[in-house]
């Protein structure tokens, strides 16, 4: 008598059927952060563009005029802080032996240039300069 009996509709509580979640009960019904921030994003964005069509080009010029350090704000905050860099070989990939061989002969040319100025000598003679004298021994404590 311990078995469910197929006939009866079984008892959804909180959403769920002995502990798992009932057909068309969502787990999460606010949504994951994630969807949610790029749902808000998406819809900002969207926004924005369709305010800046309309009046953009003047609110620009207003506020170059009335405030120009806002003005000066928004453009350094348009500016990447940094750049980042990714390394490729497909472009060496890509070059024949004879373009291979051309920079490296350019690379050589850079490096002794640099190493012909690193091994300038300066003509000096060192000049004495009179020390201080030796510190005195500190007092003992009595």
């Amino acid at each position: 008598m311990d078995e469910p009996e197929h006939n009866i509709a079984p008892k959804v509580i909180n959403g769920r059927i002995n502990g798992r979640f009932a057909p068309g009960y969502s787990g999460n019904p606010g949504g994951s952060p994630e969807a949610t921030r790029r749902a808000f994003n998406k819809r900002f964005l969207l926004d924005l563009a369709e305010d800046w069509q309309q009046h953009g080009r003047e609110v620009f010029k207003r506020v170059r005029r009335e405030s120009p350090a806002a003005y000066l704000k928004v453009c350094a905050m348009l500016v990447p802080r940094e750049v980042k860099l990714e390394h490729s070989t497909s472009a060496i990939k890509a070059m024949t032996d004879e373009e291979i061989e051309e920079a490296i002969e350019v690379i050589q040319t850079l490096i002794a240039a640099r190493a012909g100025e690193a091994a300038k000598v300066i003509e000096a003679e060192a000049e004495a300069v009179p020390g201080l004298p030796a510190p005195g021994r500190p007092a003992k404590a009595s």
